[in-house]
């Protein structure tokens, strides 16, 4: 039985499949297959993010005040600026990838290794800058109190309005302590590590300093601030703390709702682990480069396919640094 080939009579071309259908080989196709399904998952984690926020629009954290580190400068206010540094890293990541896949198609060796380095060089610093975004964000700067109805309350200057940290104002009152541990023989309670003050020495601090107010998360709609209450007010406060918190995790978060954190972690995670991927798949090019592989071959279209990949990890970070950072 033979097998009918259709004829395009304008063109003269014909297609049946074949080994390169619309002109794209089989690894290329499959990686925009992979790249099209991934994109999916983002848009609904970010589509989830944008749901949240909107439910939850009076109490959701400000980026601008929650992301003011910068590295070597402990105390300045530099909001936004780091998480910038660290997108135009990625972005000229992606600009040597495609020098690389230039230098490629024009089967230069030392360019393509070179500018593979430069965009694993970018990586591994996206990487470290990110992991440093973790840490600050789960240690924290300032800390603040959690209400017995689960409000954050944050502590700021009378006069400036800027925010204050628990070191600052909270008064040392000699007391003992207990953190459940199995060690202590407490194996039936779980609890997580003592903060640095207690509710009873964070509201005695309040009291003793009257240039020290509460501002709580509700934002103003005229105002767009974060709500901040009179000293007298702030100690009307004091019978609803619960607990005092410090820095962010799943369960707590200091810088005001926690499906912030939550999804501050999952979803820079997620971007995080396709980062890694991509350095590890680029390390494993970048050797295959310096030991002639694709030389032998004729054909550098493997460092194109994992160029598809890495600009796919790059876009991706430029929606979550507008959604979750910008807007």
């Amino acid at each position: 039985m033979s097998a009918t080939v259709t004829t395009t009579a304008t063109t003269g071309k014909t297609w049946d499949g074949g080994n390169e259908p619309l002109g794209a080989s089989y690894g290329k196709m499959m990686m925009w297959f992979f790249i099209m399904s991934d994109a999916l998952t983002f848009s609904g984690f970010l589509a989830a993010y944008g749901f949240s926020r909107f439910k939850f629009i009076g109490t959701w954290p400000i980026a601008d005040e929650v992301f003011t580190h910068f590295p070597f400068m402990h105390g300045v206010d530099a909001p936004m600026y780091y998480v910038a540094l660290m997108t135009f890293i990625l972005i000229f990541s992606s600009v040597t990838m495609v020098l690389a896949v230039d230098a490629g198609h024009h089967m230069k060796k030392t360019k393509v290794a070179i500018y593979m380095l430069l965009t694993i060089v970018g990586g591994f610093i996206f990487l470290g800058s990110q992991a440093w975004e973790w840490k600050n964000f789960i240690s924290g700067e300032f800390g603040a109190v959690e209400t017995k109805g689960g409000a954050v309350l944050q502590f700021v200057d009378a006069t400036t309005n800027k925010r204050v940290a628990l070191k600052d104002f909270a008064v040392e009152i000699p007391s003992e302590r207990v953190e459940k541990t199995k060690s202590k023989g407490i194996w039936f309670e779980s609890g997580a590590s003592l903060p640095s003050y207690s509710v009873e020495e964070v509201a005695a601090g309040l009291k003793a300093n009257p240039n020290i107010v509460i501002r709580t998360e509700y934002i103003d709609a005229k105002t767009k601030k974060k709500e901040v209450l009179s000293h007298e007010a702030s100690v009307a406060k004091i019978d609803d703390f619960a607990m005092v918190v410090e820095g962010a995790n799943l369960q707590h978060n200091e810088y005001g709702h926690k499906l912030f954190a939550d999804f501050f972690f999952f979803i820079t995670g997620f971007h995080g682990f396709h980062v890694f991927s991509g350095v590890m798949i680029n390390i494993l090019i970048f050797f295959n480069v310096l030991l002639g592989t694709y030389e032998k071959r004729k054909s550098y279209e493997m460092v194109e396919k994992v160029g598809l990949y890495w600009h796919f990890v790059d876009l991706v970070w430029v929606f979550v640094f507008t959604f979750f950072y910008l807007v």
